[in-house]
């Protein structure tokens, strides 16, 4: 489960001096000292009771100016730095089932009962509220191909509550977590670790009950302007799409060249697709390909 760090500290800053202490150390997770310097920055932050409240207030006196920059991140994530090489940080609001917004939009949107992991490191503190909970697992990613409905080895942890004060390190592809909303609206503050490869790795959700991989969370840019250039019917999309099928390092980008082609083909030409596929030499693509072949087989 993720680490829960005692930190120690009754000092408090502002939101600015902590991203400018987090600029100048950097933040490191995979170093010991670079994640503690982390989450000392942000053990002061949330000794400041008073920083989130005077930015929304400023927020709300903006009106419209303040909607129109808002970040597209979700429903319930208000940004605190700009998105940066190393780090960013936002705070999370998490309502509770009481709360209008949860009764209006559903637990999905605010990924409650979702159980995922994340491709990259984060430090959560508990700022406001009783906390949501979670149930914790853990497992090896690097046994995992990606595959939809490949085992995935999950071990059961625990349950437990990002309390107040609670200062935790989810860890890159190794953490699971299904979160339930709390009791009252909670607020949790993070930073978040971001890095240029970050991209090409997955982030999965899973089915816990058959213990597999249910599918991934997300997908890059690139992803989105191939199944559409694909999909408009353009020749050097579909020029691209076959190279891409072939030859892409990355084999989810493969996969998803060729999910672009499927797109605009017959069951039987599907078909033909998915089984040249099945002998593509990676283990994803042949995964998936013959699932999509036993799929068109159902239909």
């Amino acid at each position: 489960m993720p680490r829960v760090i005692d930190c120690h500290d009754d000092t408090s800053c502002e939101l600015e001096e902590c991203i400018t202490g987090l600029r100048e150390s950097g933040f490191h997770p995979w170093e010991e000292d670079s994640l503690l310097a982390g989450a000392h920055w942000l053990r002061r932050l949330g000794n400041n009771n008073s920083f989130l409240g005077d930015m929304l207030v400023d927020e709300l006196k903006r009106g419209i100016k303040a909607a129109e920059e808002a970040s597209d991140y979700g429903p319930q994530v208000v940004m605190l730095s700009p998105l940066g090489s190393e780090f960013y940080m936002r705070a999370n609001f998490w309502p509770s089932a009481d709360e209008h917004m949860f009764r209006a939009s559903g637990k999905s949107a605010f990924s409650y009962e979702l159980p995922h992991d994340h491709n990259f490191d984060f430090l959560t503190l508990g700022y406001f509220g009783p906390g949501y909970s979670s149930n914790y697992w853990e497992y090896d990613y690097e046994k995992a191909v990606g595959a939809v409905g490949e085992k995935a080895g999950l071990r059961f942890v625990e349950r437990s509550t990002l309390t107040p004060g609670k200062l935790m390190h989810y860890r890159a592809h190794k953490d699971v977590h299904s979160q339930f909303a709390p009791e009252s609206l909670s607020v949790s503050i993070n930073i978040m670790h971001a890095g240029g490869a970050q991209g090409w790795l997955d982030q999965y959700r899973f089915d816990v009950e058959k213990d597999e991989i249910a599918g991934v969370i997300g997908g890059g840019g690139s992803e989105t302007f191939l199944r559409v250039a694909v999909g408009l019917g353009g020749e050097e999309a579909r020029d691209l799409a076959t190279h891409f099928s072939q030859e892409h390092p990355s084999d989810r980008m493969r996969l998803v060249a060729l999910d672009a082609q499927a797109g605009v083909l017959d069951a039987p030409q599907c078909d033909e697709l998915w089984r040249r596929a099945e002998s593509s030499g990676s283990r994803l693509v042949a995964l998936e390909a013959t699932r999509r072949r036993r799929e068109l087989a159902s239909a």
